[in-house]
């Protein structure tokens, strides 16, 4: 068992930008948190990056393993690992699926900014305008100023908008 500090991971993931093999980082962000003791990094968000190098490298059924391994784990991942899930469902033409997870994350509520900023990029990416800015509109009005996701969910919301052909309202008034 090993103790991975923010400092690791870094190093890890400069190797990996830097030899472009999201394939290698993904397998040794897995094998890291099998390993995984304690750390700066929680073993969930450890495995949610892997699922995201999975992704990242064409693999996304490894990809799902690695998301549902992080919501087994149940540590703080910053964001919902369902979320993950939701998309790379998508991804795999599991649409019905998807939307059932995504359901199912609206159902319990409590949904931080960043899990609903990036359901609502999902949805859009997969043709829902109006799913999306349900859910970048509920990321807006439920995060504050002070909230490191609030402006780039203003201005998702604003874009979904655009592409709706809305007019501006007084949320939009907010992106600067």
């Amino acid at each position: 068992m090993s103790h991975v500090s923010r400092e690791h991971l870094d190093r890890l993931l400069e190797q990996a930008l830097l030899a472009d093999d999201h394939a290698s980082l993904a397998a040794r962000l897995y094998d890291v948190a099998l390993d995984y003791s304690s750390g700066d990094v929680s073993r969930a968000s450890i495995l949610v990056l892997a699922a995201e190098e999975w992704r990242a490298a064409g693999q996304p059924a490894r990809a799902l393993e690695c998301f549902q391994r992080a919501v087994e784990d149940g540590g703080e991942a910053g964001i919902d690992p369902r979320a993950g899930i939701a998309d790379t469902l998508f991804e795999l033409d599991r649409a019905d699926e998807a939307r059932e997870v995504i359901e199912t994350i609206r159902a319990e509520g409590g949904v931080s900014t960043a899990t609903a900023h990036s359901i609502a990029e999902t949805l859009v990416a997969y043709g829902d305008l109006r799913g999306g800015l349900d859910w970048a509109t509920q990321a807006v009005l439920s995060s504050g100023d002070d909230d490191p996701e609030h402006l780039a969910v203003l201005r998702t919301r604003y874009r979904i908008r655009v592409d709706l052909g809305l007019p501006e309202d007084d949320l939009d008034a907010l992106v600067s």
